[in-house]
């Protein structure tokens, strides 16, 4: 890092080597665990996290259910922690994520659920937190050192770990190929520019990010960096249940970031993105389509939705660190926040 830059911008183009190297070190805890997933299939999948790694969650949940077919459910910390109830998971596979290892709230639940029977894994940056003692099996996110207050290159690195995982357990040659080129795409997605929208982005008050299939969970992590660090308030919606009731919010002018995914939910996600703009609505979009009405977001050429999920959250992290320029805000220094949060 040279003298005086952000640490936040120095650590997101760290994401490509980690998820380079990373593969290295989860080929044995994933097989592993993948031996114990196949010899006693679990009926659902239990995950438990917060902040950013509760949307990496959410992108396993995706994966989880697209690719294998087995439902997931967040687990409620609270269940455990204040109301002294013990889930019934026996035999059933439950994964945390995060960053630290060290949220009370993660650990207490963790050995509640290694405690009813659960095969127990964690994605955790600090190998050595007391999370990683708690779980059976721990998938090491190799992040190294993360400084910047709001993460980056753990987001990333806990998508890619979850990526191999699933290619593994549901036995995908070809998504376990594309992981392997995602380094290299990465490098390409940090070069894209999309600070040509900071400017009218940042000078709103409220915005709207939308996903679907694997971008709901990048749009999930956009909203957050928007409130973090750019003190936006932002919330996020999955195309579908936006139109249960939020599309009411949209008047003229009204800012809408769209994150397109490239299966098969990005044509009912186009569609709404083509009312919104009847709507006068403030739209900025990602994807290959060309939307009358819309500020388009350059994206990398298509090779596989899931990872090119990962690609746009790359490319917004630059565009977060601009708009946030744009508001005068430092990006390592946001309000109220540190960087680890122990809640119970």
């Amino acid at each position: 890092m040279s003298s005086g830059e952000q640490l936040m911008a120095a650590e997101l183009r760290e994401s490509p080597e980690i998820v380079s190297r990373q593969s290295e070190l989860l080929g044995r805890p994933i097989s592993r665990l993948c031996a114990s997933l196949k010899e006693r299939p679990p009926r659902v999948v239990v995950t438990c996290a917060r902040g950013s790694s509760a949307y990496a969650a959410s992108f396993g949940k995706h994966l989880i259910e697209r690719h294998l077919g087995i439902p997931v459910a967040e687990a409620a910390p609270s269940i455990t922690t204040i109301y002294g109830r013990n889930l019934q998971l026996k035999d059933q596979f439950f994964l945390a994520v995060s960053q630290s290892g060290r949220g009370d709230d993660l650990i207490e639940t963790t050995a509640s659920a290694k405690a009813a029977g659960a095969l127990t894994a964690a994605i955790v940056n600090d190998v050595d937190s007391p999370l990683a003692a708690a779980a059976d099996i721990v998938l090491p996110m190799a992040a190294g050192s993360e400084l910047s207050v709001a993460a980056t290159k753990t987001f990333i690195a806990s998508l890619s770990a979850l990526l191999s995982l699933v290619a593994a357990w549901a036995d995908e040659t070809s998504l376990a190929e594309a992981v392997g080129r995602l380094p290299e795409r990465l490098v390409e997605a940090t070069r894209l520019d999309w600070s040509h929208v900071a400017g009218a982005i940042s000078a709103e008050n409220s915005l709207i990010t939308l996903g679907r299939g694997p971008t709901l969970a990048i749009a999930q992590e956009a909203a957050l960096k928007l409130k973090e660090i750019c003190n936006l308030h932002a919330e996020a919606y999955s195309g579908a249940e936006f139109q249960h009731g939020p599309i009411a919010l949209v008047t003229s002018g009204y800012p809408i970031l769209i994150f397109m995914p490239g299966d098969e939910s990005a044509e009912l996600l186009s569609a709404l993105a083509a009312d919104l703009c009847r709507k006068k609505a403030a739209v900025f979009t990602t994807g290959h389509d060309d939307l009358r009405g819309a500020a388009r977001l350059p994206v990398l050429r298509q090779d596989r939705p899931e990872t090119d999920a990962v690609c746009l959250i790359q490319s917004f992290y630059a565009l977060a660190i601009h708009m946030a320029a744009h508001r005068g805000l430092n990006v390592d220094e946001p309000r109220n926040l540190q960087k680890v949060t122990r809640t119970r």
